[in-house]
C-alpha cells in the first residue's frame, strides 16, 4: 500500500513524498482510515513504528474542513502526552506535515515561562501539543480554551498514567465538548489504560500491530550480571568499545543518573545529562549534543525514555534496571529505530534478580546473558530471584575480575546499520 491509497489530502501527499516517505507503515496503515472515518481509536504499536504520523496526518486533514464551534483559531485538536520533549516531536510532526496547510501549532510545557506559550494562544492556533500540568495551570487561569476541541489525542497514554497524570487528564476532559473524537496510542496496554479507554472512547476500533510488549526484532539484547560496586568500571569498559557510536544510558533515579555522568567524566568520557529536574533548556541543550554528535553518551531518566528520537543510536544501556518492566520496551526502543538494528545492554545487581524477572515475563523471552566480562557476580545467573529493591542488597561480589579482554563481552560486532528511511514516517 501507498500513502495515495489511504485517501489523505494533496497537500498533504505532498509533504510526505517531499520528506522521502512512500509507503505507510503497518500502523498508519491500518489507523489513518479508521481515523478519517471520524472513529475513536485505540492504537497499540511498538516505538518507534510511525504512531505519531498516524494521528497526525489524519488530524492535519480534518483541518480543512470547517468548524462553527468557538472563537476564530481556537484549537480544535489537542494532544496530550507525558514529558517536553515527547510534546516538542509531536509538534515537529504537525508543522512540517502541515505548514502548506496553514496551521498553526502551539506548544504547552512546564519547565519554561509560560508568556511565550501565552502570547501564541492569543494570536490563534489549531493545535495544541501539551503535558497535563501545564496546561491545567493555563486552563485555572483562565488562558486557554478547548471548548472548540473536536479532536482529543493521547500519546504514550500508559506513560502519562504511571506518571501520575490520570487526576489532570480527567479534569481536563472535563473542559472539552462532549461531542468528539478521541483517540489513545501507546507502546503497552496494561489494564490500567483499558479501563481508561473504556472511560473516555465511544465504540473504538482497535489496531494493534504488535504483541503486546513484544520488542523490535533488530534490537539485539544481553545481560550481564554484575554487583552495583562494579557498574562503573563495566560501563566505562563497554563505552571504550569503538562499535558504540552513539548510547543513551538509563539510570533509575536523577541523582543516579548526574552521579553517573560524573563519575564518566572522571574517565574522560563526556556524556550529557537529561531528566525532570533539569531545566527545559539545559535538556534542550543536551539532546541537541547528542543528536548533533557532540556527545557520545547520553544518560537519562524513564521520564526522558518516551520523548528521545534520535536516528542512529547505536546501543542502549539499563544501567539500573527499570522497576516498571513496560518501561524495559520503552528504553531499548531508543535503538534500533526505522528498521535500523541495535544493541540493547542491561545490567543486573542481586538485588534486581526481582525486576528482570517481571521484564521476562512481560515480553515472553528470556535476555541472553554475557558472562564472559571481567565483573561477572558470583553468584550465577540461575540462581533462586531474590525481593526487588528495597531490602538489604547482598554484600560485594568476593571473586575478583578476570584477565579477559573486555572487548569480547560486548555483543554485535555489527555491519554497519541501514541508513535509508525510504516508506518510513516519523
Amino acid at each position: 500500500m501507498q500513502f495515495e491509497d489511504l485517501g489523505l489530502h494533496d497537500a498533504l501527499l505532498h509533504s510526505v513524498r517531499a520528506q522521502g516517505f512512500t509507503a505507510p507503515t503497518p500502523i498508519q496503515e491500518r489507523a489513518i482510515p479508521h481515523v478519517l472515518q471520524g472513529r475513536d481509536l485505540l492504537g497499540l504499536a511498538q516505538t518507534g513504528s510511525g504512531k505519531t504520523a498516524a494521528f497526525a496526518l489524519p488530524s492535519l486533514q480534518a483541518m480543512l474542513e470547517p468548524s462553527g464551534r468557538g472563537r476564530r483559531r481556537d484549537p480544535r485538536v489537542l494532544v496530550l502526552a507525558p514529558t517536553r520533549e515527547l510534546v516538542s516531536q509531536v509538534a515537529e510532526t504537525f508543522r512540517t506535515h502541515g505548514k502548506d496547510l496553514g496551521v498553526r501549532t502551539t506548544v504547552i510545557f512546564g519547565g519554561v515561562g509560560q508568556r511565550p506559550q501565552v502570547d501564541a494562544l492569543r494570536k490563534g492556533t489549531d493545535v495544541v501539543v501539551a503535558t497535563p500540568g501545564r496546561l491545567l495551570d493555563l486552563l485555572g487561569q483562565g488562558l486557554i480554551r478547548l471548548d472548540a476541541v473536536g479532536l482529543l489525542i493521547l500519546d504514550e497514554a500508559d506513560r502519562m498514567l504511571d506518571m501520575g497524570f490520570i487526576r489532570p487528564i480527567r479534569k481536563i476532559v472535563s473542559h472539552l465538548p462532549a461531542e468528539r473524537q478521541s483517540l489513545m496510542f501507546s507502546a503497552t496496554m496494561p489494564d490500567s489504560i483499558r479501563a481508561l479507554a473504556d472511560e473516555l472512547l465511544s465504540d473504538p476500533a482497535e489496531v494493534a500491530v504488535q504483541p503486546k510488549a513484544k520488542t523490535a526484532p533488530k534490537i539485539e539484547q544481553a545481560l550481564y550480571h554484575v554487583g552495583q560496586e562494579s557498574k562503573v568500571d563495566l560501563l566505562q569498559q563497554l563505552l571504550s568499545d569503538p562499535d558504540v557510536e552513539r548510547a543513551i544510558v538509563f539510570t533509575r533515579t536523577k541523582r543516579g543518573a548526574d552521579r553517573l555522568a560524573q563519575k564518566l567524566g572522571r574517565t574522560s568520557i563526556e556524556a550529557a545529562v537529561i531528566h525532570g529536574n533539569k531545566s527545559q533548556n539545559a535538556r534542550t541543550r543536551a539532546l541537541e549534543a547528542f543528536r548533533r554528535g557532540r556527545t557520545r553518551v547520553l544518560v537519562a531518566t524513564d521520564v526522558a525514555a518516551r520523548g528521545i528520537d534520535v536516528e542512529q543510536v547505536s546501543h542502549v544501556v539499563n544501567f539500573d534496571l527499570p522497576n516498571e518492566p513496560e518501561s524495559y520496551v520503552h528504553r531499548i526502543g531508543r535503538t534500533g529505530r526505522a528498521g535500523a538494528t541495535g544493541v540493547a545492554l542491561s545490567f543486573c545487581d542481586p538485588s534486581e534478580r526481582g525486576y528482570l524477572k517481571d521484564i521476562e515475563k512481560l515480553t515472553h523471552r528470556s535476555i541472553p546473558v554475557r558472562r564472559d566480562h571481567p565483573f561477572a557476580s558470583v553468584e550465577d545467573a540461575r540462581t533462586e530471584l531474590p525481593p526487588k529493591p528495597g531490602g538489604q542488597r547482598p554484600g560485594p561480589s568476593r571473586g575478583g575480575p578476570s584477565r579477559r579482554s573486555a572487548r569480547s563481552s560486548v555483543p554485535g560486532r555489527r555491519t554497519a546499520p541501514s541508513r535509508s528511511r525510504a516508506g518510513r514516517v516519523r
